[in-house]
């Protein structure tokens, strides 16, 4: 059941009876009750009332000197020690301590085995210890739990803001937070699913009721709720109104400050799974139907926004995209195609493609033109287009210079084409697919794919296209080898890097070129011959 009722402690840190017990200066001694380590103290009260009840909020050590039980109260039947010691109980009383003298030389029997019956800690106050001494040690215990408690939330947060800077930021939040409390953290979906985990594994029982606890806060005003299941402390945090992501906590035990550290992370997960829109949700759709029924590429563009000011996007590029560590999930693909400044993105396989907007200022071609014929962003320069060096591994802050279209982003390796008209988005595709190819076997934070004019511009295309298929002709029908060729060739025959590019052993790079060579009866070595094959392999289409 979930819980809703308010805690009777209040909501201070708790001390360990035992720690105050271990005060030398205090004397104090435990008679009777469960062990010191198991009793914790939320504050300390005196009371000389015969019914301490109506005056206690629950968690403290009751301080009495017995002024209200009669001296004779040795003898059976003079004093109920059982009514007394259950409304403390009742009352929720952590401790009972007992001042001897002046009233009193012992501890009264029968009100150490009414304590004993109940199961409350009765600790003897020796005459030397005043009660505004014990009371004044509890307030200081509880001073150094509230500062390392505020010290454990400062070093969490510091550590959950970290891990939310990560490439893999969910997955890196949800670790931090399992280690902190030493449980299980789940990030569940808008349909209920996990889609993200971290920490030890709990039982079939507490992930059952894990996962109804958060479709409880999914369809309840209240953004957070709570339970105990098999010794399990629950919760479940509403990562936003109506977005249907939800964190789950399991955790063994529950500590002072556990609630503001869960909480800190659903504020991260809140910001890290929210829908980053430079368009409207409804015209996206509306792009989407539209394609579905045979519109063009170039008439649903507009819908998909992402302009900037009151111009509409004439060119786009194409991004694709690895991460540098292990597979990209859509949480992180979504942050990446935020840090690119568009939604439009696709996780599929080990790579994540995304269409971003191009700026105004590469509209026209964007860069500033080399003597060579090259192309260099204007700006710093610092990433090259993929027919040049490339890129260090420096990537810039936020987006690139002016002009050059999206910046590296740590964490990814990443491919951009040039920038691009609806129509010609599939062959952008293509351009980015081979600059990320070519970004990976380079160990490059990003490659550019740049159009640069050259004695192949000369050709006609439909020549170009039909010298290339002529010339290509004997491997044409094995798309691997004309694709590792092309590799090949654009990595100045190095084996090593062809293999990165192209997920395969540099053996079977070796054998594919061999066989080229064969089946075209051409010398690879040759420089004319390489130069003529990437030509050919630069136009042929399909």
């Amino acid at each position: 059941m979930q819980e809703t009722a308010v805690p009777s402690a209040p909501p201070t840190p708790p001390v360990s009876l035992a720690a105050l017990l271990s005060r030398d200066d205090l004397g104090l001694r435990q008679i009777t009750g469960p062990p010191a380590g198991e009793v914790t103290i939320h504050g300390a009260h005196t009371s000389e009332m015969s019914d301490p009840y109506p005056y206690l909020l629950g968690g403290e050590l009751l301080l009495t000197a017995g002024v209200h039980i009669p001296e004779a109260a040795g003898r059976p039947g003079s004093f109920d020690f059982d009514g007394y010691v259950a409304r403390i109980v009742a009352a929720g009383g952590a401790a009972l301590g007992f001042g001897v003298a002046p009233v009193h030389d012992t501890v009264p029997a029968g009100l150490v085995a009414a304590c004993e019956e109940h199961g409350l800690p009765l600790v003897e106050v020796p005459p030397r210890t005043t009660f505004s001494g014990v009371a004044r040690a509890v307030w200081q215990l509880m001073a150094r739990a509230r500062l390392s408690e505020l010290r454990r939330i400062t070093e969490a947060q510091q550590g959950l803001a970290a891990a939310a800077s990560r490439p893999d930021p969910v997955p890196s939040v949800l670790r931090r937070l399992a280690g902190r409390l030493e449980g299980r953290a789940v990030l569940y979906g808008p349909e209920g699913a996990e889609i993200a985990a971290a920490g030890r594994e709990p039982g079939d029982e507490v992930r059952r009721a894990l996962a109804e606890l958060a479709r409880f806060v999914t369809g309840h005003p209240s953004s957070t709720a709570t339970d105990t299941v098999a010794g399990t402390r629950l919760a479940a945090y509403a990562l936003g109104p109506g977005r249907g992501f939800v964190l789950g906590v399991a955790a063994p035990h529950r500590e002072s400050g556990d609630h503001t550290i869960a909480s800190v992370a659903a504020v991260l997960l809140s910001l890290l799974t929210g829908e980053h829109q430079s368009g409207t949700g409804a015209a996206r759709s509306s792009a989407l139907v539209r394609l579905l029924l045979g519109a063009r590429r170039e008439e649903v563009a507009p819908l998909l926004g992402g302009g900037e000011g009151d111009g509409a996007v004439t060119r786009w590029y194409v991004v694709h995209a690895r991460p540098d560590t292990g597979a990209p999930d859509a949480v992180s693909a979504s942050a990446l195609g935020a840090a690119l400044g568009s939604p439009l993105v696709d996780a599929a396989d080990d790579v994540v493609r995304v269409l971003v907007p191009a700026p105004p200022q590469a509209e026209g071609g964007g860069g500033v033109r080399e003597r060579d014929g090259g192309v260099r962003p204007e700006g710093d320069g610092s990433v090259r287009p993929e027919a040049g060096a490339a890129a260090p591994r420096k990537p810039p802050a936020g987006s690139g210079p002016a002009g050059s279209g999206p910046a590296a982003q740590p964490g990814w390796t990443l491919g951009v084409s040039a920038p691009v008209a609806p129509a010609e988005w599939p062959a952008a595709d293509a351009q980015a697919a081979r600059a990320l190819a070519r970004a990976r076997a380079t160990r490059s934070a990003l490659v550019r794919h740049a159009e640069r004019p050259g004695f192949a511009d000369l050709v006609p295309p439909g020549e170009a296209e039909a010298h290339a298929r002529a010339l290509l002709a004997p491997i044409g029908g094995v798309p691997a080898l004309a694709e590792t060729l092309r590799a090949w060739l654009s990595l100045h025959g190095s084996w090593d890097r062809t293999a990165v590019a192209l997920s395969v052993h540099r053996n079977t790079v070796r054998q594919r070129i061999a066989r080229c060579a064969a089946l075209l009866g051409a010398d690879l070595d040759d420089p004319d011959v390489r130069m003529e094959l990437w030509f050919a392999l630069r136009h042929l289409r399909g």
